[in-house]
């Protein structure tokens, strides 16, 4: 006896489960399934009871049919009807009412049959059709395994575990899943466009906790079996393919009730834009309350073949059953139309074999969602493929698939490939439109499946964050994180980076957005504090050699910047502020680095200032002496003279002694202890004077051993005497090197003019022009003239060049030691400098006889520049020169000038004689013009002649009156 079921209710009430055990309990049976994706889930399903020999699985794009097939599953539209299966069953038979596919839902319900049982699952909104047209049939009411209940809105960021939030378009559901991914680690993305490989893949990251979200479309009301407990509708309106629309109160419930699963309660509602759900609405799904279905999408079944037009016609033909309307015009209709209105396809159709074939060609579904146009011309073409040859070319076909079987691009492109080889995988599953079936079966699948993997590779790449989905499970789980630090900083737990640790802080990986950071600095807290005590431990043990002071005041241990400096209460004690994250290491760790920090900036402070240190901490220094220790201490050792001047000439010498006692120079310019003129002190000088003057940015050092460098433009006060220069115009000078070339200087004519000699332009290592411009910034003004150039003949070119060689032989044999860099001839110096003052021959010795060279004027006129420097001070602040004994000196109208030690000087006169007491005799310099020069040729060398006077405070000068003794 045949028995014809209808089984309605629900989502969540077992009636697929129910259809499976109905068909297995019969030889043979057929079930169609509204899904490819549902159709393959129930296949895996009965192969696990039955073993694959006897299950078949047939789909428009894959067909798996072994020789022994008992139990076919199906997609609706593919389904057989005529093999005369014992048991038939049709899934989510409401779908009869869809515009789009209804007219094939109602063709199975009105014509499929089992030989002994046929059975039709959906939703009780079914029930008076089915009565109506499906005379005799019984009805089987299931209920619902759980509750279903609303919860009306929810944020994204609320979202509870095990939620399903539901888009109706492809945008709409990629910027749901970038959202979650930076939230909530990530989302499984499935779409009914997604091959079932695909679609498993994501499932399975979804199934095994990868993430507590699925994103998905409208594809997950029609059967599919997911472990949610939550659905959440981002949109209340979807593209039907004519126009939106808003959902039906019975769609909205086929896919809200996919929450809870079998005996465990589910709950619905909205999120995103999406309004909130009226209260009628969301009362009807909960108690499954709907209008039934009153029309049938219909479409004549009896299709009439003996030409183009009596095709179209049948399938064009009316209805007059009131529960039956004629379906719109479908995609292969359209298809049709357009084929047989060109004359290259109507001239084929000469017989009802030919027109069959194009229908057969028709049904090839739209795939690639591409035009009308651009789809009939597919299809045409394939159809003169059929009809001339009855094969599709195999060159031609390999060169279509050839065409997409690439693997790289983004998802859009993926998809779109996937979509265009299942046009392919349709067209080989057909029997007889290819030569090797088997063949081109195998070859459009293996596509497929790259495809697949590509794309859910790609899904999960760009909406699935492993690292931040692990973390967060394992937080909510509270498991304990064991964090692993490699030799670069890099932090990782369970293989996933977190980030790096940069001495006692950590920074979280470049590619977290700002929602991760929670997550992963969450973890940090958790994973690292082991790690940071450890490096404590480490660091305070660590000898100073691995600490070290940048320019900016940062504190370094190794690599590593660990802390940086900051302003004391006084200015040679800067405090030491760590970089320590307090919350992931805590507060012992804060104290330990802070303590070792401390420790050693106040070592290096002692060390690199410590005649400084010690001459304040000197208690026979005392009354004005020891206030210009002060001026000394809180300046890090350089005071400008000009600033204290008064204070120094009141010193008497008992009290410069002491001063000098601890290296104190009291120079022309400036006041200072030369041992801190070395590059490390500079360094530190700079730093803690930056600090104390309150400078976000502190100026860098000048490089060592220059003797000159650049005036810094825009620099802050006080940072070129900080720095151990003063400012002489475009150029600034080493305060120790100027002091030498204030030697030089006192010796010269300041008022009448004199001219510069190599010894001071060794000194600053300028050239002539560099050097006018330093000392119109020491206050005198120069005079640029031209004159004819004197040098030697020809003939004593070859003894001066031998004489050269010679000397530079003895150098390299007898001196292994150079000559200090301040002493040294500038590279690059003017050569004419080294020539003869003006007016005067110029003596070259001989190589071979040791006798003077004859010098004659050149033959030609060649010019050279000369400059004449005068004393012109431009302000108030400007110093004069000061003679040897400490006396103000370059002047010849006798005006009274300081010593160095304070006493008083006298006045200076034309030939003037030193007394005991420090006077000069004789009256002062008679005026008039300036007296001949002696005719006698003077020779000049690029180093400057020896001194029988040593200066301490010179220790290049103390080493060559050594080696002059030896």
């Amino acid at each position: 006896m045949k028995r014809i079921a209808a089984v309605l209710g629900p989502t969540n009430t077992g009636k697929t489960h129910y259809a499976i055990e109905r068909m297995l309990g019969h030889r043979t049976g057929v079930i169609g399934l509204p899904l490819r994706l549902l159709a393959r889930e129930v296949y895996d399903k009965i192969v696990a009871i039955r073993g694959p020999s006897v299950v078949a699985l047939v789909t428009g794009e894959e067909r798996i049919v072994p020789p022994r097939a008992q139990y076919w599953v199906c997609t609706v539209e593919a389904m057989p009807t005529g093999n005369g299966a014992d048991f038939l069953a049709i899934d989510e038979i409401q779908l009869c009412a869809d515009p789009e596919r209804g007219h094939v839902f109602t063709d199975r319900l009105l014509h499929a049959r089992g030989l002994h049982e046929t059975l039709f699952l959906g939703a009780e909104t079914m029930r008076p059709a089915i009565s109506a047209l499906v005379p005799g049939a019984e009805f089987v009411r299931r209920e619902r395994f759980s509750q279903l209940v609303y919860a009306g809105s929810k944020k994204v960021s609320r979202m509870p575990p095990r939620s399903a939030i539901v888009g109706f378009s492809v945008e709409n559901l990629y910027a749901m899943a970038e959202l979650l991914r930076r939230q909530k680690g990530g989302a499984a993305v499935v779409m009914g466009a997604l091959s079932p490989r695909t679609r498993n893949a994501q499932v399975e990251l979804y199934q095994n906790g990868d993430v507590d979200v699925l994103v998905a479309t409208d594809a997950i009301g029609m059967g599919l079996n997911l472990d949610i407990k939550h659905v959440a509708f981002s949109g209340l309106r979807k593209f039907d393919g004519r126009k939106m629309r808003d959902l039906w109160p019975n769609e909205l419930a086929q896919i809200a009730g996919r929450a809870g699963r079998h005996t465990s309660d589910g709950s619905f509602g909205v999120t995103g834009e999406a309004p909130p759900l009226d209260d009628q609405v969301a009362e009807a799904i909960v108690e499954h309350r709907f209008a039934p279905v009153r029309k049938l999408m219909w479409r004549n079944s009896a299709l009439e073949f003996g030409s183009a037009e009596r095709l179209i016609g049948s399938l064009e033909e009316r209805t007059e059953d009131e529960w039956l309307a004629r379906a719109r015009e479908a995609d292969d209709l359209q298809a049709l139309k357009a084929l047989v209105a060109r004359p290259e396809i109507a001239d084929r159709l000469g017989d009802a074999r030919a027109v069959k074939l194009l229908w057969d060609v028709c049904n090839i579904p739209d795939f690639r969602g591409i035009s009308h146009a651009e789809h009939a011309d597919l299809l045409g073409r394939i159809f003169e493929f059929l009809h001339e040859s009855r094969r599709v070319p195999d060159d031609w076909l390999a060169r279509q698939v050839k065409r997409i079987d690439r693997i790289e691009g983004d998802i859009d492109t993926l998809s779109k490939r996937l979509a265009y080889i299942r046009t392919w995988t349709y067209v080989a599953q057909r029997t007889g439109w290819v030569d090797d079936e088997s063949h081109w079966r195998g070859a459009t699948r293996a596509v497929e499946d790259r495809l697949s993997d590509a794309l859910h590779t790609a899904l999960t790449q760009r909406f699935v964050d492993r690292r931040t989905s692990m973390l967060l499970r394992r937080l909510k789980q509270r498991e304990s994180l064991v964090a692993e630090v490699n030799d670069q900083g890099e932090v990782t737990v369970e293989g996933q980076v977190l980030g790096r640790i940069e001495g006692f802080r950590f920074r979280m990986d470049e590619t977290a957005s700002p929602d991760e950071a929670k997550t992963l600095q969450q973890a940090a807290m958790a994973a690292l504090r082991p790690e940071f005590h450890l490096r404590a431990d480490r660091m305070y043990n660590a000898p100073d050699t691995e600490f070290d002071v940048t320019e900016q005041g940062g504190l370094m241990w190794g690599e590593q910047a660990v802390g940086k400096l900051v302003r004391g209460d006084d200015p040679m004690k800067p405090v030491a502020e760590a970089f320590v994250d307090e919350e992931a290491a805590g507060a012992d760790v804060v104290q330990k680095v802070q303590r070792r920090l401390q420790h050693f900036i106040d070592r290096r402070v002692a060390a690199q200032f410590e005649p400084l240190l010690a001459m304040s901490r000197d208690e026979a220094i005392s009354g004005l002496a020891k206030g210009v220790a002060y001026r000394l201490l809180e300046n890090f050792g350089i005071v400008p003279r000009g600033e204290i001047a008064d204070d120094i000439k009141a010193l008497d010498q008992d009290a410069r002694a002491l001063l000098r006692k601890h290296g104190v120079r009291f120079g022309q310019y400036t006041i200072f202890l030369p041992l801190l003129l070395k590059p490390a002190p500079t360094r530190l000088r700079l730093v803690m004077w930056g600090l104390w003057q309150g400078l976000d940015t502190f100026p860098d050092s000048p490089p060592p051993g220059l003797v000159t460098i650049p005036t810094v433009e825009g620099a802050p006060a006080g940072h070129a005497t900080m720095a151990g220069y003063r400012v002489s115009g475009a150029r600034s000078i080493r305060i120790d090197m100027l002091e030498r070339l204030a030697d030089l200087l006192r010796g010269e004519d300041s008022r009448n003019g004199f001219e510069a000699n190599p010894d001071m332009l060794s000194i600053s290592g300028l050239t002539l022009e560099q050097f006018a411009d330093l000392m119109g910034g020491l206050g005198y003004k120069a005079e640029q003239g031209e004159r004819v150039k004197v040098k030697a003949t020809p003939e004593a070119a070859p003894a001066e060049d031998a004489s050269a060689d010679a000397a530079a032989e003895t150098t390299t044999q007898e001196t292994p030691e150079a000559e200090p860099a301040a002493t040294m001839a500038p590279e690059g110096a003017d050569e004419t400098l080294l020539e003869a003052v003006p007016g005067t021959a110029v003596e070259t010795p001989d190589a071979l006889s040791g006798e003077a060279a004859p010098v004659e004027p050149a033959t030609e006129a060649e010019m050279e520049v000369f400059y004449t420097f005068t004393w012109a001070p431009r302000g108030r602040g400007a110093q004069r020169p000061r003679r040897a004994d400490g006396a103000q000196g370059g002047r010849a109208d006798g005006a009274q000038g300081g010593r160095a030690d304070g006493a008083s000087g006298g006045r200076r006169g034309d030939g003037g004689k030193r007394g005991d007491g420090g006077q000069r005799k004789g009256g002062g310099k008679p005026k008039g013009k300036r007296p001949p020069r002696d005719d006698k040729p003077k020779t000049y060398s690029a180093k400057p002649e020896k001194s029988g006077k040593v200066d301490p405070d010179n220790p290049f000068a103390v080493l060559a009156a050594l080696k002059d003794k030896s």
